[in-house]
């Protein structure tokens, strides 16, 4: 009997060449394996995996972990290529916790990596649901916020977790982010924990998450077909295609088209997402990169369930309260030209420039309260557009040297960003009606805005900063790593219906230090301390009174140990930490005016466990524990020092088990944990925590032919993953599902 395991493009191997007896092995044993560019020998290995695939993918994993060179700038650089769409472990560069391609065992930072195989083998459809799965991270989401805002930390929202693309941060506008759509084209995520403003700038406080997408690379073309179908007539069409088109030039092409009939009445949502790109190597130490990515969503426009008499009602989950002509549409278009050149053995450079549009569309009821006589009163008919442009450029130079004669590398560099951001709006409007419960909204949108729908305000922010990070190799166990940075914005917000302009300059210094000791080469303990800025809401779009106010502050001291142990085999970390932010907006007396003399402090351990066990077993487990609280804090409503801040879960884990069952065959199952959280400052309103499970499964029919099975929310829990109108109203997660998915590589 034949059994055949072969993922084509995480793999890279060709389909016609894998007819190889796997029932022994373990089914994604060669993810780790992605050619780097102008690799010597290819032949001779595809010759060697042909025949010895399982020897091989171990053999490179150790001649990966056994690379751990501060200053060889050329093979780290290969290192990461060679994993950057295989598994990670903790001796994988992060691309989130340093511009030093560090690994995480040298990062003195909590720090998780997860491939792209790891984030689709999980049932991720989002890049929220895949870093919800990494300790103490939770979502957020909701339409306001284009779905994707997250808690880390103790500290919520986007002006606190800062999500990046391929190292590139898009500013956020009215507390929005829409990209990336979804998890197709994702080469891999990078998540680092706690204040990150020294490499990213303003923000950032809680959690940076940087998504790296699936890049060209040099080898035989290679392609991966994937359709899919499952519950609410839930559709996928994805193509990924990438190789050499010369010598010179490589690509990568993804495309993914995703619809579905969704689980709440009128509940219909589609989105495309395509990303291209073209590599040039000019020579062995210059090449050029250009690439676009697009996205379109028209999410489902549902904004959530009320509360009956402040309980939930089981038998309204799957209605919609929202207007028959809803509407909600985003656009996101990124296109980026990337210069990587090696001047030297120990010089680098990089530069990256970029242009960032997007655009948005809301128009919805968006507030439901349940009325005695089970009615719904519906109210907050609100029509909004988002027209944003960013263009921007960064540049870094890498040097490896010698400081009072001990090893050192050095990153210096120059961040400039240009934002315009246009809203139009009806917020005046106070238009309320009422619908009957135990239907399913309907009727048609209105607005009594004296001034109708229409431009309100015009945005502009110009950015500028400068930074720099050194590692240096102090003993032969122990390393020092810093960072500087200064970053300058000026902000300019102009009233479009008085004529009024308001504008204002920021400035922000920050910087960290952390020592890494080594105890073994697979132990490191460490220890830092950094610092970071916030504006007192999302910088590019503060108002006029806003703007008056300087950034807030905060602190961070952190220590942790991580190890790898069993031969590589498994790996655990352990991380506690204490955070402190001043400068918050709050008040003497819930009558005086608002000044900034607030606080906000939070102190937490995170844990991790990865092991991969004899039969095929595999776990990957997470916890995290974080005491949260006002320190200092009066709002209109009375003081709330000593309370819990809003949708900070007080506990959260997440649990992932992989059995590799042989001929082919391999399932998983997971569980995520999030605990309750409170939704107003008084901590009088609670959306209860929840558990749940995901499973799948899948079997590689043919070499070039992977079919499989996911189950979502397998016991049909209901829960909510957060609430608006002081509680009153969930957004609830989706029921039990299934999807089935047949991909082919060729």
């Amino acid at each position: 009997m034949l059994c055949y395991n072969a993922n084509i493009i995480a793999s890279g191997r060709a389909g016609e060449e894998s007819k190889l007896n796997a029932c022994n092995s373990p089914a994604r044993g060669l993810e780790r394996l992605h050619e780097s560019p102008r690799s010597p020998g290819i032949t001779h290995v595809q010759h060697f995996l042909r025949h010895c695939p399982l020897p091989f993918a171990l053999l490179l994993g150790g001649v990966a972990m056994a690379s751990e060179s501060p200053v060889d700038l050329p093979a780290v650089t290969v290192q990461a290529q060679a994993v950057e769409e295989g598994e990670s472990d903790l001796h994988t560069p992060t691309t989130s916790g340093s511009r030093l391609e560090l690994s995480a065992l040298q990062t003195p930072a909590s720090t998780s990596s997860l491939s792209g195989a790891e984030v689709r083998a999980r049932n991720n459809l989002t890049v929220q649901d895949a870093v919800t799965r990494t300790p103490g991270i939770s979502s957020i989401g909701s339409p306001g916020n284009g779905g994707t805002a997250l808690s880390a930390r103790g500290f919520t929202g986007h002006a606190a977790t800062m999500q990046l693309y391929d190292g590139t941060r898009q500013y956020v506008g009215a507390g929005t982010v829409t990209f990336p759509v979804d998890t197709w084209s994702v080469a891999r995520i990078d998540v680092l924990r706690g204040p990150a403003s020294v490499l990213y700038g303003e923000g950032a406080t809680g959690a940076v998450i940087n998504v790296v997408p699936k890049k060209p690379f040099a080898g035989e073309v290679r392609n991966q077909l994937r359709l899919g179908y499952g519950s609410d007539d839930r559709r996928q069409a994805a193509l990924d295609s990438g190789g050499s088109l010369s010598d010179e030039l490589s690509y990568r092409f993804n495309v993914n088209q995703q619809a579905s009939n969704g689980w709440v009445d009128r509940g219909d949502s589609d989105s495309v997402a395509l990303s291209a790109a073209l590599r040039w190597d000019a020579n062995d130490d210059l090449s050029f990169t250009l690439s676009h990515d697009h996205g379109e969503q028209s999410p489902m426009r549902y904004l959530g369930t009320p509360l009956v008499a402040g309980k939930y009602r089981e038998s309204i989950r799957e209605r919609n309260y929202n207007v028959a002509d809803a509407d909600i549409r985003y656009n996101d278009q990124i296109t980026r030209l990337v210069t990587d050149w090696r001047i030297s053995n120990a010089l680098s450079a990089s530069n990256q420039l970029y242009y960032i549009k997007t655009q948005r569309y809301w128009r919805n009821a968006e507030a439901y309260r349940w009325q005695p006589g089970d009615t719904v009163e519906r109210s907050e008919f609100y029509r909004i557009k988002h027209t944003q442009e960013q263009v921007g450029d960064r540049q870094t130079f890498t040097l490896d040297h010698a400081l009072f004669g001990l090893d050192s590398r050095t990153v210096v560099g120059v961040d400039y960003n240009r934002i315009h951001f246009a809203r139009q709006h009806d917020f005046a409007s106070s238009f309320s009606d009422s619908v009957p419960l135990a239907g399913s909204g309907g009727g048609q949108y209105q607005s009594t805005d004296p001034l109708g729908y229409g431009p309100r305000e015009r945005n502009l922010a110009r950015q500028f900063s400068l930074f720099a990070e050194n590692r240096t190799q102090l003993t032969e166990r122990l390393s020092l790593v810093t960072g500087v940075r200064r970053d300058q914005v000026h902000l300019q917000r102009d009233n479009l219906i008085d004529g009024s302009r308001a504008d204002r300059s920021l400035s922000g210094d920050n910087w960290r230090a952390g020592l890494v000791f080594a105890l073994t080469p697979e132990l490191s303990l460490y220890g830092q301390y950094a610092t970071s800025t916030e504006g007192v809401s999302n910088l590019l779009t503060l108002n006029p009174t806003q703007q008056q106010f300087d950034l807030s502050e905060a602190r961070q001291s952190e220590i942790g140990l991580k190890q790898m142990f069993w031969n590589g085999q498994g790996e655990w970390t352990l991380a506690a930490y204490h955070i402190v932010k001043k400068k918050l907006l709050s008040r003497e007396t819930p009558t005086s005016p608002t000044e900034q003399i607030g606080q906000q402090s939070s102190d937490g351990l995170e844990a991790t466990l990865e092991l991969a066990l004899g039969q095929g077993w595999q776990v990957s487990a997470n916890a995290a524990l974080v005491r949260a609280e006002y320190d200092d804090f009066i709002d209109g409503g009375g003081d709330r020092s000593g309370n819990r801040p809003t949708d900070v879960p007080r506990r959260t884990a997440n649990l992932w088990l992989n059995k590799a069952l042989g001929c082919g065959v391999e399932a998983g199952i997971g569980a995520r944990y999030v605990d309750a959280r409170y939704v107003d400052t008084a901590n009088t309103a609670k959306v209860p925590g929840y558990t749940v499970v995901d499973a799948n499964i899948a079997w590689q029919a043919l070499p070039d032919v992977r079919l499989g099975l996911e189950l979502n929310n397998l016991f049909n829990r209901q829960y909510a993953t957060s609430a608006s109108s002081d509680g009153e109203q969930w957004y609830l997660g989706a029921p039990r599902s299934f999807f089935v998915t047949a991909d082919y590589s060729f």
